[in-house]
């Protein structure tokens, strides 16, 4: 197994991804190679891993970066050695097996498009990305920002990917699917949702289990959810600043509720580290691009050490369970992609 990490991609980058690539390297039967500026990678790990030559870490050279404020389809036709470039043609090579980065996210997608293609019946690649529910589980969310106009059939897609996905990697047998939706009646949303809702039910090869609200996303009471990128996009960034909010609330609560307080948060210390765990995303890495033609994932722009080397423990088993094939083999099970019920 061998993971390609664009080194240069990420806030904290090359310094966070050296350090979860060391990790990752001490804790998974897994080669990494570090794909970016030799320079600067070398820097980094002969300063803080200096043993770090005889661990399964290796470095490419790319001598190019994509900004995270660049636009993704120019910045990857014009920046053919950028780092994320360069690791994805590597997996296009057969040099390795999957990719990861943590950079811009709409070049990491669009390297993945060109570069890898898309598996033969998905019109377009969905990011899955996994919301904590604070059960230990995880609701995955798709599309969370690919593609911010879809048609119902791309929906359906989603569906049956993300139906896959927590299938192979979460061991959910039978993982219930629901359609975001502003209520839970067959007949509510817009055109979109209304036209995407019969064919859902119609498909075969998942459990669609009708509409699911807002609420629902964080509850656990779905397993995957499908919207199009653009509400998607909203629901996650939304939920981050959410979490953000509460932590700093209750923190200026006990700062300001005396020595009482105090001693309740200490009292509540160890539940209150067990439900950070659960809800910790770092904890679940990154979101997988599903829909294209070998293994990519997309993490945050901030991740850490440790939000990197999840990542690539899950991009090792994604391989693993060879989760590709088993789309291709169900996406030829559905006769619906040829259903004209989209929206006009």
């Amino acid at each position: 197994m061998k993971i390609a990490v664009d080194a240069m991609g990420g806030d904290f980058a090359p310094k966070e991804i050296v350090a979860g690539a060391i990790l990752a390297a001490k804790r998974y039967d897994c080669e990494i190679v570090l794909v970016g500026d030799q320079t600067q990678i070398q820097k980094e790990l002969d300063k803080n891993y200096p043993e770090w030559r005889k661990s399964t870490i290796s470095i490419h050279h790319a001598s190019d970066v994509v900004g995270m404020g660049e636009h993704p389809g120019v910045a990857v036709r014009r920046k053919k050695d950028s780092s994320i470039v360069v690791a994805t043609r590597l997996v296009k090579e057969g040099k390795c097996d999957a990719v990861l980065s943590a950079g811009n996210t709409g070049a990491a997608a669009a390297s993945a498009l060109f570069i890898l293609g898309r598996i033969k019946g998905i019109d377009r690649p969905s990011i899955a990305t996994p919301i904590p529910t604070g059960k230990g589980s995880v609701t995955l969310l798709l599309d969370s920002g690919a593609n911010v106009d879809c048609k119902p059939k791309h929906l359906c897609q989603s569906a049956l990917m993300g139906s896959i996905y927590a299938k192979c990697m979460l061991g959910l047998e039978n993982p219930a699917v629901g359609l975001l939706n502003i209520g839970e009646e067959a007949t509510k949303g817009n055109e979109q949702a209304q036209a995407t809702y019969p064919m859902l039910k119609s498909m075969k090869t998942i459990n669609f289990k009708g509409n699911a609200e807002g609420r629902d996303v964080p509850t656990g009471q779905f397993d995957v959810v499908v919207c199009d990128g653009f509400v998607g996009n909203v629901v996650l960034k939304f939920a981050e600043g959410l979490a953000k909010t509460l932590v700093s609330l209750a923190k200026e609560a006990i700062n300001k509720g005396g020595i009482l307080a105090k001693l309740g948060a200490l009292m509540l210390m160890p539940a209150l580290k067990k439900l950070g765990k659960d809800i910790d995303v770092s904890e679940y890495g990154g979101a997988p691009l599903l829909g294209v033609n070998g293994c990519c994932i997309i993490s945050h722009g901030s991740s850490n050490a440790k939000a990197i080397c999840s990542a690539i423990r899950q991009a090792s088993e994604f391989v693993q369970k060879d989760v590709i094939t088993q789309i291709r083999d169900n996406i030829d099970k559905e006769e619906i992609w040829s259903h004209d019920t989209e929206v006009k």
